[in-house]
């Protein structure tokens, strides 16, 4: 979380974001989210499951900032 701007922001960095993608269909299938309004950021992660939105959508969208939602761009940035 140290890396979330809205996280840093407030003095709240403690905690981890991790997510498992299907490396086939690049299909987000769970989440962890530990920290500042993890279920907020959950919920996201949810919608984009329900609609079948492959990470690379999140990786590569604009969010406004600083927000909690424009951590997906930092994460999904690191998937191998």
């Amino acid at each position: 979380m140290y890396k979330v701007a809205r996280a840093y922001e407030m003095g709240r960095t403690q905690g981890f974001l991790k997510v498992l993608i299907d490396p086939e269909t690049d299909q987000i299938l769970g989440a962890a989210l530990l920290g500042m309004e993890g279920g907020e950021m959950m919920a996201m992660l949810q919608i984009a499951m329900m609609g079948k939105v492959p990470y690379t959508q999140l990786r590569d969208g604009v969010f406004a900032h600083p927000t909690l939602a424009e951590s997906f761009n930092n994460l999904f940035q690191t998937v191998e």
